[in-house]
């Protein structure tokens, strides 16, 4: 468990997450591969379906969760002294204002009129 008492927690998140990952990327790739030439309408019509949807936000939450599981790693092994703590803090912040904003697009899509 490491010092902290919480590294087995940590190293299961960044698991779950990645297995999420791959359950979820191959539906995202073939959302947007089959999205190239399509009209908005069209796009809005397939991500309005209540499964597409809840693929995308499942798959977002996903994303953001293992990039900031992830990038918490390597501050923690690379960065040290007064600018841990800030940056640890940042990437938090930032990779959960990248989840909102990407959850909130996804409603506005499928909300849209």
């Amino acid at each position: 468990l490491g010092s902290a008492k919480q590294g087995s927690a940590h190293w299961w998140a960044q698991r779950i997450s990645s297995a999420a990952l791959l359950v979820l990327t191959p539906w995202f790739l073939g959302f947007m591969l089959s999205s190239i030439n399509a009209e908005r309408y069209v796009i809005q019509a397939v991500l309005s379906r209540p499964l597409n949807a809840s693929l995308m936000i499942a798959w977002v939450l996903a994303l953001f969760w293992h990039a900031q599981q992830g990038l918490q790693v390597v501050v923690e092994d690379y960065v040290h002294g007064r600018a841990e703590i800030p940056l640890q803090v940042f990437v938090k912040l930032l990779c959960s204002l990248g989840a909102i904003a990407a959850v909130i697009a996804t409603l506005r899509i499928v909300f849209a009129s």
